[in-house]
């Protein structure tokens, strides 16, 4: 796959620090600009494609806080990532409610700047990622294109048609990548609303200070920088669906909101009294297990059954491993036309290899999978010299490699996972159970593709 550099623009008035991170960031790939102050800065970014900023927040003549405001007027789509040297809590988060994406403390070293631009850029390639999926699957989500062969996911397909055609609100479970959005955009397709919109939100990729306006909407002058009204996203999918993703990660203090547009089918606006009427099907998903929150007191029981008028389960890959190879053709098959290529053949052993492997990322990894092995295989036919390497020693049983890199590796990826599930994905906390960094956690985590 064909992957655009990124180009990334240093606004910073010390001559030495823009050079410092031209050298590490342009060794990294990314293409690199300089400005010495925000105004030059700012004429850059209106002038060509910047995917991200670098910005120091003290500098001569308009500062780093002035400068995200001019962002914001001038409407300029970049991801801003402010750096400063005189660090505080204080700072970071005035410069997250102008509009930054994060917040750097100089001293920092090479690593931690490539790790932050690293975040920035795989948030961008999800959001592009994600609206190429939905473009893609637009008049094939129906139950009975879905690819599958076996019986379990079949059950899925035939309850998402009985249940398409209700008003109820559906929550979908399984574990991250087997497919939620998939179901929850086939239930609308198939539904009486399919005309109307369909808007997909992930619960746990807006800051909780930010969701409540995201969701509802905002009055003009609610809270610092709400320059304008904002109907929020209930309002963008009146007469449609809206998808909430991660439910479990809505905030304690927001449930009682969202229990009320189900209840009542009307919302309020932050900073608004008067309640406005919406007309939204109500989709959600978990990879959590909601009743474990519940007891654990960071759900509300009520909102649970709102939620679960109707209840939908994926199976994981591993459960229904008759579904593999087709799937993997079905890659395999997208990928060669999108690349006007013939479509190989996969021999017996790489289909048994690929059968056999747990697949804990489901269907998302089996699908990066099949992307790396195109990569590497340009001939007729896959074999298992095509395949990355990681594959050769990974499967449900024992294997013949007694690599102590590969079972260290293994164990680090298991114990990562536990980690993360008995803290339920809060990362901190996580690095804290297994004693490193939090800055090491992320960097074993994006190595190994744990999401």
């Amino acid at each position: 796959m064909n992957e655009r550099k990124q180009n990334v623009l240093v606004i910073d008035d010390e001559t030495g620090m823009r050079h410092m991170l031209r050298l590490v960031l342009e060794r990294e790939g990314f293409v690199v600009e300089e400005a010495q102050d925000a105004e030059s800065g700012l004429s850059r970014m209106e002038s060509g494609e910047i995917h991200v900023v670098l910005c120091d927040i003290r500098m001569p003549g308009m500062d780093g806080l002035g400068f995200l405001r001019e962002v914001s007027l001038r409407k300029l789509s970049s991801t801003i990532i402010m750096m400063s040297a005189y660090g505080s809590l204080a700072m970071a988060m005035e410069c997250m409610k102008q509009g930054a994406y994060d917040y750097i403390t100089k001293p920092f070293k090479p690593d931690e700047v490539v790790l932050t631009l690293r975040k920035a850029e795989e948030r961008q390639r999800l959001v592009s990622e994600n609206a190429r999926l939905l473009r893609e699957i637009k008049g094939q989500a129906k139950p009975g294109k879905i690819v599958h062969c076996s019986v379990a996911m079949q059950k899925v397909l035939d309850l998402v048609a009985r249940v398409a055609q209700s008003s109820s609100p559906v929550l979908v479970c399984g574990e991250t990548g087997t497919g939620k959005e998939l179901i929850a955009r086939s239930l609308h397709d198939n539904s009486d609303r399919h005309d109307g919109p369909f808007v997909a939100v992930n619960c746990s990729a807006i800051a909780s200070g930010l969701l409540e306006s995201e969701l509802f909407g905002h009055a003009k002058g609610a809270f610092t920088g709400a320059d304008r009204e904002h109907k929020g996203l209930f309002a963008a999918a009146d007469g449609g669906t809206l998808f909430l993703d991660e439910i479990g990660e809505l905030p304690l203090e927001l449930q009682p909101k969202l229990l009320r547009v189900l209840q009542e089918g009307e919302l309020r606006r932050v900073g608004e009294t008067r309640p406005v009427k919406v007309d939204v099907r109500l989709l959600t998903a978990t990879a959590r297990n909601l009743q474990d929150e519940i007891e654990a007191g960071r759900f509300r029981d009520d909102l649970f059954y709102r939620l679960a008028v109707v209840e939908i389960g994926i199976p994981a890959l591993r459960e229904r491993q008759e579904d593999i190879p087709l799937l993997a053709q079905h890659f395999i098959g997208r990928i060669a036309e999108r690349e006007q290529r013939p479509v190989p053949a996969m021999t017996p052993e790489v289909l048994a290899l690929l059968t056999d492997y747990a697949w804990p990322g489901n269907v998302r990894e089996l699908e990066n999978f099949i992307e790396k092995t195109m990569i590497f295989c340009r001939g007729p036919q896959i074999d298992l010299n095509c395949l990355p390497w990681e594959s050769r020693r990974e499967s449900r049983g024992g294997s013949g490699d007694f690599s102590l890199k590969s079972a260290m590796e293994r164990l680090e990826k298991e114990y990562i996972r536990k980690a993360l599930a008995a803290t339920g994905g809060n990362r901190t906390q996580a690095a804290k159970l297994l004693e490193i960094s939090l800055r090491a956690l992320h960097y074993k985590m994006n190595d190994y593709h744990i999401e």
